[in-house]
């Protein structure tokens, strides 16, 4: 009998150890990012990570209520784990999106409170939010009401001048109960008036702090950190102190960085595909969406326009494939083109070696 209860204990230990080293599906996330993360970006990106959760580009409730579902929607299956962000603040309006976007079978939704751009503040949504807790509750609970994906919210660490700690904490704490226990917080705050969306992601200060603050206020919430993180050991440090790390432009123009986080911190293989063999499946990929979709492969190209980061040779490829001169042509006859400038430069660092 004692033999059974030490063997029960052990097993038990065992897996309470194996959830705990187990990653959250936000440990490692790609920001939304407008005009930039749509069906193409993220189906590069799967080539690279099989779990890092992507996710879309903001979707207004308008604009899908308005019958552009497959054009705002559409996705690759491989492109799982992905979240849908919608931008609104009507709660019967998110609730009916809520739904659309699970119907269409993605895997979260997620609410912007975050984008400070002008244009989003005439919507009465994004970081103006910030000032409306209760709206947003309202909001999160009518979508939480309608589905059974989670519902999650992005935002900022306050706005405007606004730069007490308690500011987020209270609107954490009223966004939390109900029914949202998932934050991707981005570590600057929103100035509404007076700087672009670009000068928001740059001049208001970085406050690590107060995020790794939140998770210590609310350790039952999933707290992830969004904002400057650019290296594997940033990455690395953030965890200590929060539950997930979220990255953005630096995932966008370096995505050669995501081709081992699936085994540096998600319990996966590392990317099996060399920088030249991802490429290959991207023109592959450009060829099939042509002939479904009508696609120009220009659309697609811009995406991975960073891939060869790096290389002797990339400033010219990437001339290649950014040449609005070329577009008439097949995106075989590109890719040839583009490749003879990193084959040029391999074969001169081969014979430099010999």
């Amino acid at each position: 009998m004692h033999g059974n209860a030490t063997e029960n204990n052990q097993s038990q230990a065992a897996d309470s150890k194996e959830q705990a080293d187990r990653p959250t599906p936000w440990k490692l996330s790609v920001a939304p990012m407008l005009d930039w993360t749509d069906k193409h970006c993220r189906f590069l990106h799967r080539l690279l990570t099989k779990n890092t959760l992507l996710y879309t580009e903001m979707v207004t409730t308008g604009g899908l209520l308005h019958g552009a579902e497959r054009r705002h929607l559409r996705m690759d299956e491989c492109e799982h784990p992905v979240a849908l962000q919608l931008g609104g603040s009507d709660p019967s309006d998110l609730a009916q999106c809520a739904r659309i976007g699970a119907r269409w079978g993605y895997d979260e939704i997620n609410l912007n409170c975050g984008c400070p751009s002008e244009r989003v503040q005439r919507g009465a949504f994004g970081a103006c939010l910030m000032a409306e807790p209760k709206l947003v509750a309202d909001g999160v609970k009518a979508m939480v009401d309608a589905v059974d994906i989670p519902v999650t919210v992005k935002h900022r660490i306050g706005i405007d001048r606004e730069e007490s700690y308690e500011f987020v904490r209270d609107f954490v704490g009223t966004v939390g109960m109900a029914g949202c226990n998932v934050f991707t917080v981005h570590a600057r705050n929103a100035w509404l008036k007076g700087l672009s969306p670009k000068e928001n992601r740059e001049i208001p200060p970085l406050r690590y702090e107060l995020v790794y603050r939140l998770k210590r206020d609310f350790p039952d919430f999933t707290i992830v950190l969004n904002g400057g993180v650019t290296t594997n050991e940033q990455i690395t440090e953030h965890l200590q102190h929060v539950d997930g790390v979220m990255l953005g432009r630096e995932a966008y123009h370096h995505p050669w960085i995501m081709s081992d986080w699936d085994a540096r911190f998600l319990g996966g293989e590392p990317c099996k595909l060399s920088q030249d063999e991802v490429e290959a499946e991207m023109v592959a990929y450009m060829v099939r969406d042509a002939i479904e979709d009508g696609t120009p492969w220009s659309a697609i190209a811009r995406h991975m326009l960073g891939l060869h980061h790096g290389r002797r040779g990339a400033r010219l490829w990437r001339q290649v494939w950014s040449d609005h001169k070329l577009k008439t042509e097949s995106p075989l006859k590109v890719w040839e083109l583009a490749r003879s400038h990193l084959q040029a430069n391999l074969q001169a660092d081969t014979q430099a070696i010999a």
